[in-house]
């Protein structure tokens, strides 16, 4: 197959930019057998540019009609392309991205067979390295030409898959884990807010249904979220009341610490003697002794030990007082923390994640959020809960080996929640945008879907590397995507209102280049379950 090819010519350059080339066709013959041919002359095709040492891959974004004329007549076409990439004219079988090397105004142009388009995007997002894992997720749109897709281009630096109800969205989250699980042996743990991945091999649990969180598991920031106390006073009582029940646990003994008349002598050699434990943030006491314990601690202090009750301290807990009993004693929240009769046959979801990531080869962990209710923010503090746990693991190290990714499946339903306390201060709801903003370094890949970009949080979607767009219309959403992405390549989103199910549009800080693809369908599609009109 020669590059420059006279039966694909179709015009020359007579401009040049940083980003574009503008282009005189002169011969609609040339165009019209170009088009026939299915290797350029219509907008989105592929084209080449003629260079003495380099070629140049340019994508057509525009076209105009330059002369009257009837069909019948010749007429002249002036066009505007994108400059993709550079290639050596002696190995034109690989091309990079570079701004060193520009066409020469008066260069010729020819249409791009799709043989030579395919080899660009036969290891789309390649390193060149032994290990590396490619994955067919789909055709060119404009030319069937097949791509196959770096595994590590597309997840390493985060990934979203965005896109309208029907734009294909779940259907495209379903093949990249099929991908994922074919080529690789890494894991991927999988937040299903709806329950429309149950056909996809996996090992599921049911959150509230089958398994629990355990409440010993939260963080102190996740049990401010769930009591939300108010002011100073309410806060610095209750971190005080989860210390004193730590202590009561290390001592091996049940109930309360008295606190009032007592001194501190007992007290401190426990702590200091467990001071790691006691402060290491977890929830780790028993707390159906809560609300009494924060009675005990409402005494006055003296630098030996504590003195008498302290009346007026414990009626300013009052509304703490009465959020840790309703917490406890609601089955909501009982259902999916277990604070007291959890049902035998539930499992906890933490040993169930600890089990899944230590296991040999890859596979999928489905956290089923479906039967989450949605009153008191149940299912956002939950999964949020869960997004901190996976955060603290990642910090910890555990993924370095063995790197996981996160997908997080309806993700507007749980980033950028906040919940309130009495006195209006906001406590959010941002383990998922500490995931995004920390853990690429750590081996916890994050895969965010979702319909609403634009209720993502800003610094989120800066930290997500690769985008994979479904069709977009409305203009918020389709801003915040042109925000987050490099100015290269923005006029394809031109494109996103236009797309059909199923097609979408890559584009990443990995990738050469933007491409718009026609995903191949998965194995295992998603299970929509939308009632049909009868």
């Amino acid at each position: 197959m020669k590059i420059f090819d006279s039966e694909s010519f179709l015009g020359f350059v007579t401009e040049i930019t940083p980003q574009y080339a503008g282009i005189s066709i002169p011969s609609s013959k040339a165009l019209e057998k170009c088009r026939a041919a299915k290797n350029g002359g219509s907008v989105g095709d592929f084209i080449i540019i003629e260079g003495a040492e380099n070629g140049f891959l340019a994508r057509l974004t525009e076209m105009n009609l330059a002369g009257g004329g009837s069909p019948q007549d010749e007429f002249s076409v002036t066009a505007k392309a994108e400059l993709l990439l550079v290639f050596n004219v002696a190995n034109p079988d690989k091309a990079q991205k570079t701004v060193f090397a520009y066409p020469a105004v008066g260069a010729k142009v020819y249409g791009c067979e799709r043989e030579q388009v395919e080899k660009y995007i036969r290891r789309f997002g390649s390193k060149e390295k032994e290990s590396e894992a490619f994955a067919q997720l789909g055709r060119l749109v404009s030319s069937e030409a097949i791509c196959n897709v770096s595994l590590n281009a597309l997840f390493q630096r985060h990934c979203a898959v965005v896109g309208t109800t029907g734009g294909g969205k779940s259907w495209t989250v379903s093949k990249i884990m099929e991908a994922v699980l074919s080529k690789t042996d890494n894991k991927i743990i999988l937040f299903d807010a709806t329950g429309e991945y149950g056909a996809i091999k996996s090992k599921t649990i049911v959150l509230g249904e089958d398994s629990y969180f355990p409440y010993q598991k939260l963080s102190i920031s996740d049990l401010f979220i769930l009591l939300r106390p108010g002011g100073e006073s309410q806060r610095s009582i209750l971190l005080e009341a989860v210390r004193s029940l730590k202590i009561v646990r290390l001592s091996g003994k049940t109930g309360t610490y008295k606190k009032a008349y007592m001194q501190r002598k007992e007290y401190n050699e426990i702590y200091e003697k467990h001071i790691k434990e006691i402060e290491d943030n977890t929830c780790n006491f028993d707390i159906n002794f809560l609300v009494p314990q924060i009675k005990e601690e409402c005494v006055s202090y003296f630098p030996e030990g504590w003195g008498a009750a302290d009346v007026k301290l414990y009626d300013q807990q009052a509304s703490l007082v009465n959020r840790v009993v309703n917490l406890i004693n609601t089955d909501v929240f009982n259902k999916l923390f277990g604070f007291k009769n959890v049902p035998q046959t539930h499992i906890s979801v933490i040993d169930a994640v600890e089990k899944f990531t230590a296991g040999a080869g890859g596979g999928i962990l489905r956290i089923n959020l479906e039967y989450v209710s949605s009153l008191f923010s149940a299912k956002e503090i939950t999964a949020n809960a869960v997004g901190s746990y996976l955060l603290n693991k990642a910090r910890n190290k555990d993924f370095r080996d063995s790197p996981v990714i996160l997908v997080v499946d309806e993700a507007h339903q749980f980033m950028n929640k906040n919940v309130t306390d009495e006195i209006a201060d906001s406590l959010p709801l941002d383990s998922f945008d500490l995931i995004a903003k920390e853990c690429r370094k750590y081996g916890l890949f994050l895969c965010i879907a979702t319909q609403m970009p634009r209720d993502i949080p800003e610094g989120t979607l800066s930290q997500i590397g690769t985008f994979i767009a479904h069709r977009l219309i409305n203009e918020r959403d389709k801003k915040v995507i042109e925000n987050a992405v490099s100015s290269a390549g923005k006029n394809m989103l031109l494109f996103l209102p236009a797309l059909g199910e199923g097609e979408a549009l890559l584009m990443g800080v990995d990738f050469s280049m933007p491409l718009l693809i026609k995903m191949d369908k998965p194995d295992n599609p998603p299970i929509y379950g939308t009632p049909a009109l009868k």
